[in-house]
């Protein structure tokens, strides 16, 4: 069930999620997709190639995927593990089952899950189904649910939501600010790397190389992943470098140096 696109702050929910975050226009996209254990895939339109990394949380844990001091708009995703669990399995396999989203500014707070949309302005509450078609607005907000099961939250500084798996969309992020951080807002500045020593693997269709980044020394393996952005139902195919140990080394800090209280927690109030 689905939030769409315009210009601001887009989403996408169900067992599968997809984060894209665009720098000024559609065709240079920063992509985040994830699929099982939150994998989140990033393009990189200066290197012309994508990277991705695992985050293995246990389910319930909240994190902090985009948080801008500058705006006021927070958003956090909750892990939810898969119903069936292989008996032998290390690592229950998880995927982002709830967004939080909040804005301070606008006194909102908004919870998407695939069953149902929870807004909150003030002390109004308000709750919609993804089989609701509805045109909501008022101040500085609109929002629609349409035959397509397509949720769109725009805010009057043209930031938006678009959910449609559990996933998150930005397009136009110059309307976001340069302090913008988060699992996945640190990816809205520029990020350089470079990959080298490539040679074979155990998989040969997955070959290991070294990358430098971040002044980082990491041993990489080349992968493939599917991006729901442009095909929700099945998927593209895309080729990635893959960071082992939950991003360790390309993301700030540590993994769980983004793990917040609550759906609502804000960098201000946790």
């Amino acid at each position: 069930s689905p939030l769409t696109h315009q210009p601001g702050l887009t989403l996408h929910c169900t067992a599968v999620t997809s984060l894209h975050f665009c720098h000024n226009t559609y065709r240079h996209c920063n992509v985040f997709a994830v699929d099982g254990d939150p994998h989140f895939l990033i393009e990189v339109p200066q290197k012309k190639d994508h990277l991705c990394f695992n985050i293995n949380l246990d389910p319930g844990v909240v994190l902090n995927l985009v948080k801008d001091l500058d705006t006021g708009i927070t958003v956090n995703g909750q892990l939810i593990g898969k119903k069936k669990v292989r008996n032998n399995a290390q690592i229950q396999k998880t995927y982002i089952g709830k967004l939080g989203i909040v804005n301070t500014q606008l006194d909102l707070k908004i919870k998407i899950t695939s069953e149902k949309i929870t807004l909150q302005n003030g002390r109004k509450t308000a709750t919609f189904t993804w089989l609701d078609t509805i045109t909501l607005q008022q101040e500085s907000l609109t929002m629609e649910i349409n035959r397509e099961k397509n949720l769109v939250l725009s805010f009057a500084d043209d930031h938006l939501i678009h959910h449609d798996f559990l996933g998150l969309y930005m397009l136009d992020s110059y309307k976001v600010s340069e302090h913008t951080h988060g699992l996945l807002g640190q990816f809205f500045q520029h990020i350089d790397f470079e990959v080298f020593d490539i040679r074979p693997g155990s998989d040969p269709e997955k070959p290991h190389a070294t990358m430098i980044v971040k002044n980082n020394k990491l041993t990489v393996t080349r992968i493939s992943e599917k991006d729901y952005g442009k095909d929700l139902s099945h998927g593209t195919i895309v080729p990635c470098w893959f960071i082992y140990n939950n991003g360790t080394g390309l993301i700030d800090g540590a993994h769980t140096d983004y793990i917040v209280s609550n759906l609502f927690s804000t960098p201000f109030i946790n």
